[in-house]
């Protein structure tokens, strides 16, 4: 499970759909599902909670991702959308939505909770989504909050995620960034027009997985 983003492409064989999840989520999941705590959110009235289309709830303890240097591919921004986490609380966050997550630049994920640290490391280029072999998009959807990114155009200019999400909810986006700093609930990134003979896998993370505890 370690290394699941980085599987033979033919485990996807026989599915209507090619679903690729980032290993540290599910890692994540299953330390929050082992956790049994009760819900926090009883007695209080039920919350519009957005399905996820991921096989799993995600912990209420939100992966910290950090990239040096990315390019978003049509990027569009849904606000204030109500996710279920997996200890029966709710959180309202962002949806990403984007064709592909271009890494340019060393990817970092981190997530310490439950008395462990997790950590995936990719030190060069990666990519989440983009375009199938058959030349047709794939779909990545982030769930979180974008807390720091920088754009270049005269100059480097940072802190503008207000602007992103603000723009990314009219118009789809397409640029780069630099100093890329949120903290994500779940990723999902799928091959919509996946065949079942399909062998196309849409996540590229080539790197490191380290699970410490103390």
């Amino acid at each position: 499970m370690t290394r699941g983003e980085d599987a033979p492409a033919g485990g996807t064989r026989g599915r209507r759909k090619a679903l690729a999840v980032v290993a540290a989520l599910l890692l994540a999941v299953a330390t929050a599902l082992a956790s049994g705590r009760p819900s926090s959110a009883a007695g209080r009235p039920a919350a519009a909670v957005e399905p996820l289309g991921v096989p799993f709830l995600p912990s209420p303890h939100p992966l910290h991702v950090t990239i040096d240097s990315m390019v978003a591919v049509s990027l569009t921004v849904e606000k204030g959308v109500t996710i279920r986490l997996s200890d029966g609380t709710t959180r309202v966050t962002n949806k990403y939505t984007f064709t592909k997550l271009q890494i340019r630049s060393h990817m970092n994920v981190t997530q310490r909770a439950d008395g462990h640290t997790l950590v995936i490391d990719v030190p060069d280029e990666g990519s989440l989504g983009g375009y199938d072999s058959a030349g047709k998009p794939e779909t990545t959807t982030m769930w979180g909050n974008i807390t720091q990114v920088c754009v270049r155009v005269l100059f480097k200019i940072c802190g503008v995620q207000g602007l992103l999400d603000f723009f990314g909810s009219l118009i789809p986006l397409t640029a780069g960034a630099e100093e890329f700093a949120g903290d994500i609930y779940a990723i999902r990134t799928v091959d919509d027009h996946a065949e079942l003979d399909s062998t196309d896998n849409p996540v590229h993370l080539p790197g490191t997985i380290t699970v410490t505890t103390p």
